[in-house]
């Protein structure tokens, strides 16, 4: 073996060795592995805990948005938050006449910045304990800490908890949250 091919073979291994920690090291989302290497959209499909979530970026037509090049930052409910909401609330949502709505809300969920948790930490801890958090959807959402866990306040007063912190994407970094946040009532 010739120096250059050893170099070669070493720089390799070195590269494997850093994308397996990588992706050791992002969370997994509702048991699924959630790769650095691909968009928050494709992503979010590979989550069984984001069924609802895609089907209504879909109904909106934020896919292509999400797909983009970003950063991002997306505060994104699980089914359970969804099914939280008022019976049939979901299904109004995502019927075309309800579309403008629906964006506002999931527009609401998105930040035009990449923002991980120790971050997000120090501007809650820069701002006296309440940061303020301004959305491609126009809202302002309020972080704060709980302990060691985020909370994000939405508009109306709801507190959802990030409950998985930190997933990398291309395009930014999704925060699992326990909640659905929603715009001041217009």
């Amino acid at each position: 073996m010739t120096f250059k091919t050893l170099a070669a073979a070493l720089t390799a291994t070195t590269l494997l060795a850093g994308m397996a920690q990588a992706q050791m090291d992002n969370p997994m989302v509702g048991g699924a592995e959630m790769l650095p290497q691909r968009n928050i959209i494709e992503n979010a499909v590979n989550s069984p805990i984001h069924t609802t979530l895609v089907a209504a970026v879909q109904a909106a037509g934020l896919v292509e948005t999400l797909s983009g090049p970003g950063p991002f930052t997306v505060f994104a409910p699980t089914d359970a938050a969804f099914a939280a909401l008022p019976e049939g609330t979901v299904e109004a949502l995502v019927q075309p006449q309800n579309i403008e709505q629906l964006t506002r809300i999931l527009t609401c969920h998105v930040v035009a910045a990449e923002a991980f948790s120790d971050a997000i930490g120090g501007m809650i801890a820069d701002d006296g304990g309440a940061h303020p958090v301004p959305t491609v959807g126009g809202c302002i959402l309020t972080a704060r800490m709980n302990g060691d866990m985020i909370t994000i306040e939405d508009e109306q007063g709801q507190i959802a908890t990030v409950t998985i912190a930190d997933v990398d994407q291309s395009n930014g970094v999704i925060h699992v949250i326990d909640t659905v946040l929603l715009p001041a009532p217009m």
